[in-house]
């Protein structure tokens, strides 16, 4: 590897990657859950990190690690997040956080880069307490409130608890100074498989969907299951089970050609095999970049639930506990990655929608922000088997340098508004 000398390093994008990999390893993947040991000695990691790219590492009262720079010039914000998903892949957040890192390492030395690369590890995107609390956080988008009833959604531990034994309580939560940034730019594996069954290197994000949960509550009557005649049932477990079909014969006619729709969990109450459910619960969730999509899609769900309580055996209530506005992406953004694209992955890239949330639809509220995705093998995130090879890492590197580069060099940054 070689030293910090403002000089590309695949080597040094990969060690870095790895030793990462090695704090919460988890067989292939890693299990780093937000405020866990291995996320808080991630954290620490990474501004030990900092310096060496010229930057002043803070992490603040969230649990977000920012790297600042002194050096004249316009400021691009660049990062992504260090926590996991329970027991899941090693390369969704930090891929984009060491690209970030790699890019304040190269161009921030070089006299001849007006500005600099600073860098962010957003806390919590991946919603262990509330999703994207560290970006939300950082664009002014919590409350003390927010944080006072948050709670860890695999322990029931409090937010605050959790921040006092990270030794993070007490200090400020820092928020975006207005005017410093030209924009925010983060890279992200695909999640998916469009890339690499298209035999192309370089996905350009155009927008990031909206993610809309439901909670679904069906409420029948609880009795016996051994003495309780079929013809005369209020199975709210059943009412569920009727419904999730209903959903998915009816929706194709509805949707968009990129919506989906997945019931993720489903409670049945008491929960006995020898008593009929009296109530049910299922949450629900749909994805579009399109919110009249969506808003015609909740109408028909709306319906549909008004249809079974009609029928009066069960009664059937929506509440949407979840709303996320889609973002779209900078088109002069998108434009410097392609640019990048062209020089270092030979053009092998295509403009495409995230399917999945990300910290830069948070940011892209308040600055201009795109994304840049590599292949993922066979699609798979979220799971410890989640990979991509290492060619296309130190690939897609060159290319989120380069498109860093590009956007430092533009003139007139601060007219770049989102849209």
């Amino acid at each position: 590897m070689s030293d910090i000398n403002g000089r590309f390093d695949g080597r040094r994008v990969l060690a870095d990657l790895n030793a990462l990999r090695a704090i919460g390893a988890y067989k292939t993947g890693v299990h780093k859950p937000t405020f866990s040991e291995p996320h808080i000695r991630s954290l620490d990691w990474l501004a030990q990190r900092l310096p060496e790219a010229g930057l002043i590492a803070t992490i603040d009262g969230i649990g977000n690690v920012l790297g600042s720079s002194a050096k004249a010039g316009p400021k691009l914000l660049a990062g992504s997040h260090l926590e996991s998903q329970n027991h899941a892949g090693w390369l969704d957040g930090p891929l984009g956080v060491i690209y970030a890192l790699e890019a304040a390492r190269v161009l921030n030395p070089d006299s001849s880069v007006n500005g600099a690369v600073e860098v962010a590890a957003w806390c919590d995107e991946e919603g262990h307490f509330g999703h994207f609390l560290g970006s939300r956080s950082y664009v002014g988008a919590v409350t003390e409130a927010d944080i006072d009833a948050a709670r860890d959604r695999s322990s029931d531990r409090t937010m605050r608890q959790s921040l006092q034994d990270a030794g993070l309580a007490g200090r400020p939560r820092l928020q975006v100074e207005p005017g410093r940034h030209i924009g925010y730019l983060e890279a992200h594996i695909e999640q998916g498989e469009a890339l690499e069954s298209s035999g192309l290197k370089i996905g350009v994000v155009t927008s990031i969907v909206g993610i809309w949960q439901y909670r679904i509550a069906f409420t029948g009557e609880q009795n016996h299951a051994g003495t309780t005649r079929m013809a005369i049932r209020k199975d709210a477990g059943l009412a569920l089970a009727r419904f999730c079909v209903a959903i998915d014969d009816s929706f194709p006619a509805l949707c968009g050609p990129r919506t989906v729709w997945t019931t993720g969990r489903i409670t049945l109450d008491p929960g006995a095999t020898s008593i009929i459910p009296g109530g049910a619960e299922m949450l629900f969730q749909i994805r579009d970049d399109d919110p009249d999509v969506i808003a015609r899609l909740e109408a028909h769900l709306r319906g549909l639930a008004a249809e079974v309580t009609a029928q009066g055996r069960c009664s059937v209530e929506v509440e949407r506990i979840r709303t996320g506005v889609p973002a779209i992406m900078n088109t002069a953004f998108q434009d410097a990655i392609e640019a990048a694209s062209a020089g270092f992955a030979g053009g092998k890239s295509v403009r495409m929608p995230s399917g999945a949330g990300h910290d830069a639809q948070t940011l892209a509220t308040i600055m201009p922000s795109a994304m840049l995705f590599v292949p993922s093998i066979g699609g798979i995130s979220h799971h410890w088997t989640e990979n991509t090879d290492d060619a296309d890492i130190v690939m897609g590197a060159e290319v989120f340098v380069e498109a860093c580069r590009r956007l430092l060099a533009q003139p007139a940054q601060g007219a770049i508004a989102p849209r």
